[in-house]
């Protein structure tokens, strides 16, 4: 969780500018992502591209009950109800279309750098304190890029639990810091594909219960060895470069996931 600063800076200097100026400034919902990725057409089912991909890792955290969105960028009936659970949380008229009032709400959420507004490539670098992405056993872009969708179901989560803060305790480990940490041989931090997360507002409990429903194939909690302070969840199913089987595997018995 971090306190965005450079959007705090912005609001500070319009506020400064005069009335005319501060309507141009607050009036362009599009101009925030220009950093990132604008979309310039309505998106819905039957289309495809990469527009579709860019809008389906910002929505994946949404998934239904024990399932996950594909990122392929083919709108189909997964993508949709993913847009439909993501338009209720926010207040959208729902109906499973990504238009103008679905894009303003993802601009408001997203950084110019990809990352949703509450969370942080920095929150999910190296877990041992030396920074960088490089290290594990793909790309530092790959893994980079792994990180963003993490961050985005995070970012659900986060929503769904109240827009309560979540603390990141561990993310992305190269080789030799998840070896200095004990991990598990072919974890899932590796590949910027987890986080181990902590809340001050709400119960382990009530994090991982509601993990369940936001695209996170690996949950494990209070009751599974190790992790009575902490939730860690992952998106296991997703990852075809890893040496494990893409499942769904959650364990908190003290929490009734399984």
């Amino acid at each position: 969780m971090r306190v965005n600063m450079l959007k705090r800076t912005a609001v500070a200097f319009a506020l400064a500018l005069p009335g005319a100026a501060i309507a141009t400034v607050v009036a362009a919902p599009a101009a925030h992502a220009d950093g990132c990725y604008t979309w310039n057409r309505n998106l819905y089912q039957g289309r495809s591209g990469e527009d579709v991909r860019q809008l389906q890792i910002r929505v994946a955290g949404w998934a239904a009950y024990r399932d996950i969105v594909r990122v392929d960028g083919s709108y189909g009936p997964e993508t949709a109800a993913a847009v439909r659970r993501f338009q209720s949380a926010y207040g959208l008229s729902v109906d499973g279309v990504a238009g103008p009032q679905t894009f303003a709400k993802i601009y408001e959420l997203q950084d110019n750098d990809c990352t949703p507004k509450h969370f942080s490539y920095a929150e999910l670098d190296n877990g041992c304190g030396k920074g960088g992405w490089s290290g594990g056993p793909l790309s530092s872009t790959a893994t980079r890029e792994n990180a963003v969708r993490t961050m985005w179901k995070l970012e659900a989560l986060r929503r769904s639990l109240g827009d309560t803060p979540l603390y990141v305790n561990s993310a992305f480990r190269s080789i030799a810091c998840n070896q200095q940490v004990g991990g598990a041989s072919d974890s899932q931090h590796l590949y910027g594909t987890a986080a181990d997360v902590v809340s001050r507002s709400r119960t382990l409990c009530q994090v991982a219960q509601s993990a369940r429903s936001h695209g996170f194939s690996g949950i494990f909690g209070p009751g599974y060895p190790g992790h009575s302070d902490h939730v860690h969840v992952d998106s296991r199913r997703e990852n075809n470069r890893d040496r494990s089987a893409n499942t769904t595997t959650w364990s908190a018995p003290n929490c009734g996931v399984s």
